[in-house]
């Protein structure tokens, strides 16, 4: 069974998006972040084509945008958003359009996109870019031994996921569902109950413009969870 490797970034954000991705194929709402990443992507291509090697302290190289990769080893392909090549080696570079850090699923796609580049192009990738917009932060991320390892272990569970056809549990809070669009058919989801707002109660009847008790804030959950950040 062939794969795609963003595939990989999204089981690792919620396996329920290769369910219904492979095993109960359902019509996808476009989102916001959908919408917007797709012109993020478009932007810092534009920029990037005019700017130095000098940030990924290289000499020299080329340039290669929008490569497509594809192994039947792997059973794997996709599309690369950048390629360096230099005397120095290979490089991937994925962008990301995130006001937050790199997250483990950034991680392990570039990782995949690191096995993808040696299996078309020989060699070693021994390092890979996330590049952060709007934050236009440039992340270093090493290839190691024991990344490649777990990446084909993630493919592997996918596989497994599929063949076997049953619906994951979801384990984490409903931040992450939020903007999923795959939302509407999680029915066993727990949305968080609606905040009430408390209209002529007795401390705002006395005047002197004091909030009802408990107004005032809104609990809204971390964009990130415990082992999901990528470590230094």
């Amino acid at each position: 069974m062939e794969l795609r490797v963003a595939d990989i970034k999204q089981y690792l954000y919620c396996p329920r998006v290769i369910y219904y991705t492979y095993v109960l194929p359902v019509e996808r709402r476009v989102t916001f972040k959908m919408v917007s990443g797709r012109e993020g992507h478009a932007e810092v291509d534009r920029l990037e084509r005019r700017r130095t090697l000098a940030r990924y302290r290289l000499e020299e190289g080329e340039r290669r945008f929008r490569v497509p990769l594809r192994s039947e080893r792997l059973g794997l392909s996709g599309v690369l958003d950048l390629l360096l090549v230099s005397p120095a080696g290979l490089f991937p570079v994925e962008y990301k359009v995130t006001e937050g850090g790199p997250m483990l699923n950034h991680k392990y796609q570039l990782v995949a996109y690191a096995l993808l580049v040696e299996d078309a192009f020989g060699g070693v990738v021994r390092t890979g870019f996330l590049y952060l917009a709007p934050r236009r932060e440039l992340v270093p991320v090493p290839i190691t031994d024991s990344a490649r390892l777990h990446t084909r272990r993630l493919l592997g569970a996918i596989r497994r996921l599929v063949r076997e056809g049953r619906l994951p549990a979801v384990r984490h809070r409903f931040a992450r569902c939020r903007d999923c669009e795959f939302l509407n058919y999680c029915a066993d989801v727990d949305r968080p109950a609606p905040t009430r707002v408390v209209v002529g109660s007795r401390a705002g009847a006395r005047g002197g413009g004091a909030a009802p008790e408990g107004a005032g804030g809104c609990e809204t959950g971390p964009g990130r969870e415990e082992g999901d950040v990528l470590p230094e």
